[in-house]
């Protein structure tokens, strides 16, 4: 009787379970009507069962290959990609010049195709986004489009030439690619690029320590179409991949170098003596180069128009005078130098004489700088525009508002120690008739007696930013607002901690009727009834700033209850005194609000921050 309990009558005379199971229909098969032994065993069976299975999976790469670039449409080929990772990696291999299309029966991706084939869509993947497989699914889901035109990848260590196998094959109407950050990627990627894109127009590199000569002389050997080129912090980059770009790309016209020590002077002037005719925007910055190269600069840069020189440790003061006493850079309009001890008061009159277009210059941290050089500099400049200095600290106030004589349009100054507020002789001053634009910030020389000089000599100011200048009172201010017949259009007082709302009051009364911009941050002495006369008087005021001051809930009541048609962005960030009681104020100005911050304004109830989220829902809201 055991055995019998016990007995499973698989090999003898049924596929079921035991006798003593509960299925029902399991007995009376086993009871009901008699059946044969079972002559052929289970694994015959099991054997047909898989010969009845579909059997793609056993072709080979090769035969996956020739369907899959015959499947029609874009749709059908991703959907294929999504079935295994194989199956994606054999189509990522396929390139678009090899699909086969149906010319008979166009499906309607081939219709949108046609209609996006500009070769500019985009793709942006950083850190454990950028992947191989994610290129892969780009390459295939984008051939159909034409493939990516601009692809970025940034911050990531996963990325392989496997994928950028996948993107030369499947965009081949790449023209944008950046690079940054990206450890993993060697020669081997870019060569792979250069063979299938050849319409790459840019190239983007920063910190790619693997790239060397070989990627970039592949890039340029089958890129004849390359127009700009970035290295940054590439360090087996160098001279003989500047030279493989002069050779074989005659379409150049945007160059940056950074922090590359193996590109020296070799690379440089090969480049810039060979290109001379079309490369327009030059960036070298902290590069082992000496005053020859920026001679060849003076030289053959016929063409260039923008000029960026920054940290060249080793160029020298004769490097810069040859530069500008060469005469060669007659096409340049704007002109950047930071931090180069060549950069002299000689070497800064002679760049002056030899580029007469010149528009644009920014100094930066060239402490040979003097009020000689810079007086000499603008009056040889005649088409100088906008003037920057910024961290010249043996430039005073002598020398600042001599270069008031020239046809100046815009002035900056930042961080400027050497300016110290002094009573001055103003008989060898002119008017500035042009000056339209003076931002001073962080220089703490700076006080009430040249701010109104500038006040009597710049008449025709609408744009004026005053930053973190505490040496200004509101009487120092008074004589630009009074004297300035243009009308201010945009104003910045942020930081400056002695103004009151009385400077305030007379800017809104005097120039309420230009102005469209006004930051007040920081200045802890405005109250509301700063935003009271802003109220009344600034019907075009579409950005304010009040931040950190000591506004309340009555100040944004008559903001809300004011001439104000158009205020767009509104920051009150920081102000301890706004509370829920200013909520209906500000739902009723987020009728025209595009913008606005209330950050750390901790009497809002976060129930009531949320009624303003929901109710201003076109509104960006910082919280």
């Amino acid at each position: 009787m055991p055995a019998l309990v016990n007995y499973r009558g698989d090999d003898d005379y049924h596929t079921g379970g035991s006798l003593c199971s509960k299925d029902s229909t399991r007995l009376l098969s086993f009871y009901g009507s008699p059946c044969k032994r079972q002559r052929i065993s289970d694994s015959y069976f099991h054997f047909l069962e898989e010969e009845k299975k579909p059997s793609i999976e056993v072709l080979p790469d090769e035969i996956l290959y020739e369907i899959f670039r015959r499947l029609s449409g874009g749709q059908a080929r991703s959907a294929a990609a999504c079935v295994s990772s194989r199956w994606l990696t054999v189509l990522s291999n396929v390139r678009t010049s090899e699909m086969v299309h149906d010319v008979h029966e166009p499906s309607d991706d081939d219709v949108e195709m046609v209609q996006e084939n500009d070769g500019f869509l985009t793709r942006c993947l950083e850190g454990k986004k950028a992947t191989d497989r994610r290129l892969q699914s780009v390459a295939v889901g984008t051939s159909a489009r034409g493939g990516l035109g601009k692809l970025s990848i940034r911050g990531s260590n996963k990325v392989t030439k496997l994928g950028f196998t996948a993107i030369a094959h499947g965009c081949p109407s790449l023209k944008v690619l950046s690079l940054w950050n990206v450890p993993s990627i060697g020669d081997e990627s870019l060569i792979e690029i250069s063979k299938e894109c050849h319409l790459l127009e840019k190239l983007d590199l920063s910190h790619c320590n693997l790239i060397s000569n070989k990627g970039i002389s592949a890039i340029a050997q089958n890129c004849p179409n390359l127009s700009s080129l970035t290295i940054e912090s590439c360090k087996n980059i160098g001279n003989e991949s500047l030279q493989a770009v002069a050779r074989c790309c005659p379409n150049l016209q945007s160059i940056t170098i950074k922090d590359c020590p193996n590109v020296g002077d070799q690379g440089v002037a090969t480049l810039l003596s060979s290109l001379s005719s079309v490369l327009k925007k030059v960036k070298l910055q902290s590069l082992n180069i000496t005053d020859f190269s920026l001679a060849v600069i003076g030289h053959y840069g016929k063409s260039i128009t923008n000029l960026a020189l920054i940290g060249l440790q080793t160029a020298s003061q004769k490097g810069f005078w040859a530069m500008g006493s060469a005469k060669g850079l007659q096409s340049l309009t704007s002109l950047t130098v930071v931090s180069c001890y060549g950069i002299t008061d000689l070497s800064l009159e002679a760049i002056a004489k030899g580029c007469g277009f010149l528009k644009q210059m920014l100094i930066k941290k060239c402490c040979f700088v003097s009020d000689k050089g810079l007086i000499s500099f603008t009056e040889a400049a005649e088409s100088l525009e906008c003037l920057q200095l910024e961290e010249c600290n043996r430039i005073s106030q002598h020398g600042i508002l001599k270069t008031l004589k020239s046809k100046l349009k815009s002035l900056t100054i930042v961080k400027c120690m050497g300016i110290k507020d002094i009573a001055q002789e103003t008989s060898d001053l002119t008017r500035c008739e042009s000056l339209r634009s003076l931002s001073i910030r962080d220089c703490i020389g700076f006080g009430n007696t040249t701010m109104a000089l500038f006040g009597t000599f710049c008449p025709q100011l609408q744009n004026l930013e005053l930053s973190g200048l505490c040496g200004i009172t509101d009487s120092g201010l008074y004589p630009i607002l009074e004297n300035c017949q243009a009308g201010l259009v945009k104003v910045n007082l942020s930081n400056c901690l002695n103004l009151t709302d009385r400077v305030v009051v007379d800017l809104a009364k005097i120039h309420g009727e230009t102005l469209k911009v006004l930051n007040l941050e920081g200045c802890r002495r405005i109250t509301d009834e700063s935003l009271a006369s802003i109220s009344d008087y600034c019907f075009l005021l579409s950005d304010l700033d009040v931040s950190k001051c000591c506004v309340t809930d009555n100040g944004l009541r008559c903001l809300s209850e004011g001439v104000l048609i158009g205020l767009q962005i509104l920051s009150v960030s920081c102000c301890s005194k706004i509370s829920n009681k200013s909520v209906p104020f500000l739902k009723k100005l987020g009728q025209t609000l595009v913008g606005l911050n209330i950050q750390q304004c901790n009497l809002i109830s976060s129930s009531l921050v949320d009624s303003l989220v929901e109710n201003l829902w076109r509104c960006d809201i910082l919280y």
